[in-house]
């Protein structure tokens, strides 16, 4: 099952404070165990759900802060739709080992659920037991759920859930499998569980995910927009092209912004993977004309996050450290979902999550 019933006292860790540690994975331990003596880091005395809401300018979430089931995330309840690297697997089990704790939670969204969304609702109704801002500009707030009628209603409402999909946090959810199987010879245990936050799909908030590439293949621009001409209507902009839709791309080359419209009639609709924004600038754009094929290798090609702006592509682009820049449509949470239901992988870079969620506010302990 995706969610097991609430933690027992000490799984989940508490802080009134956000910062950022800045600690290397040696000195982790020492430090957690001192913030808990200095009063930084509580726990709580009872099991309890924890309402988390972030707040970012005009965007508001509201998530359930939990432990999900390791079990649930091997047998494929809990999705997944991005590959992970050993490397960043490895980095994060040593730093889980290290404190016997994870400090970091994995953002969950889940299908429509009208009971549990007005559960998170009502319990959010008071004020809040911690409020905090994080230097970024996010407001984190925690609600505490321990009355034992309520946490059996949210518990019942999150056991029906058909399933979870991760959005963020594919490395820290393998990493504590890996701890789970390791530790398992002496029994289950907290080790079986995972941090999480769970929000409701239609509240997450993606930005696009958007690419530079550092030459044109050996071609000029002018011979660049002559060769996208047969696919694409390509129209000069005067200003950054945002696309509002997946069949648009933005394209800065030579110091102008171009959109490029593919036909509707192109987009494989029945294909979860081949339908996303970036499938469609790679079978149309990057492999043909520019020959990257390879995207999570190619050194020819990075990514860029939409928090960063559309700004930031021109300014690679001008500073002549890239030669073009192409935006996208942002990857949709019902696409993202599609494509783990399929139990396939997304190309890589190609969901950017904001707000994030912060480390150590909440903490899970491997007692």
């Amino acid at each position: 099952m995706p969610m097991k019933n609430p933690p027992h006292p000490g799984d989940l860790i508490k802080t009134e404070v956000i910062e950022a540690l800045g600690l290397s994975i040696s000195k982790a331990a020492e430090n957690l165990n001192r913030m808990v003596s200095e009063g930084l880091l509580i726990r709580d005395e009872r099991p309890a759900y924890y309402i988390y809401p972030l707040i970012a300018h005009s965007h508001a979430q509201t998530g359930l802060a939990a432990i999900a089931s390791v079990a649930a995330y091997d047998a494929g309840r809990i999705r997944k739709h991005e590959l992970t690297t050993p490397v960043k697997e490895d980095d994060r089990v040593r730093q889980i080992e290290a404190v016997n704790a994870q400090t970091g939670p994995v953002m969950l969204a889940y299908p429509p659920a009208p009971v549990l969304d007005d559960l998170l609702q009502r319990a959010a109704a008071v004020p809040p037991d911690v409020d905090a801002w994080a230097d970024d500009g996010v407001r984190h707030q925690l609600w505490v759920v321990a009355e034992p009628a309520a946490v059996e209603a949210i518990t019942r409402a999150a056991e029906a859930l058909p399933a979870l999909y991760i959005c963020d946090g594919h490395h820290r959810s393998a990493a504590a499998a890996r701890v789970a199987r390791a530790r398992n010879g002496a029994g289950g245990g907290s080790h079986d569980y995972f941090l999480a936050v769970l929000f409701p799909h239609h509240a997450l908030h993606i930005l696009d995910y958007n690419r530079v590439v550092r030459d044109l293949n050996g071609r000029s621009p002018e011979s660049l927009l002559e060769a996208l001409r047969p696919t694409f209507t390509v129209e000069p902009f005067d200003r950054p092209v945002r696309p509002a839709a997946a069949n648009e791309i933005g394209l800065y080359v030579a110091a102008r912004w171009h959109r490029l419209t593919l036909p509707p009639g192109l987009i494989p609709r029945n294909d979860p993977i081949g339908r996303l924004p970036i499938s469609l600038l790679a079978r149309h754009i990057l492999e043909p004309l520019f020959g990257i094929k390879d995207q999570r290798n190619d050194k020819r090609i990075d990514f860029v996050g939409g928090g960063r702006g559309l700004a930031e592509l021109a300014r690679r682009v001008d500073a002549g450290e890239m030669a073009a820049a192409f935006s996208l449509y942002p990857t949709q949470m019902a696409d993202l979902m599609a494509v783990a239901d399929a139990g396939l992988i997304m190309p890589p870079k190609s969901t950017w999550f904001e707000p994030k969620l912060a480390d150590g506010l909440l903490s899970h302990v491997l007692d």
